[in-house]
């Protein structure tokens, strides 16, 4: 089992940032890829970022230049840092970690950007 818990959501103006984190325990965090997800309102979760246990990344096209996702596997931590963020940005973020087409999530965090 993986417990995974966000933290870092709530309001935040157009233009502006938030940062988003994401602590595991459980198993290995070092092995595993670890992703931010999100569902919009009345939309499906959709990928935004994931970080492979080798650092390389992958980005959705409507973050790219503006989301930047790392990890810090001495504290079993992953990061989402939202810039320039867009009132199309709201939406619950979810936490993944995966591994061998296993899957666990947390619990999601709400981020909200007003115009």
């Amino acid at each position: 089992q993986v417990q995974l818990v966000e933290s870092g959501g709530g309001l935040v103006q157009a233009g502006g940032s938030k940062r988003l984190s994401c602590a595991a325990s459980g198993r290995v965090f070092s092995i595993a890829t670890m992703g931010w997800y999100r569902a919009p309102p009345g939309k499906r979760r959709e990928l935004v970022a994931t970080i492979t246990s080798g650092d390389s990344t992958n980005y959705a096209d409507s973050v790219k230049g503006r989301f930047t996702i790392s990890r810090d596997n001495a504290k079993n931590t992953v990061y989402l840092q939202m810039n320039s963020l867009k009132p199309e940005d709201t939406a619950v973020y979810y936490c993944s970690w995966s591994r061998a087409r296993v899957y666990y999530w947390g619990q999601g965090t709400q981020v909200t950007v007003s115009s």
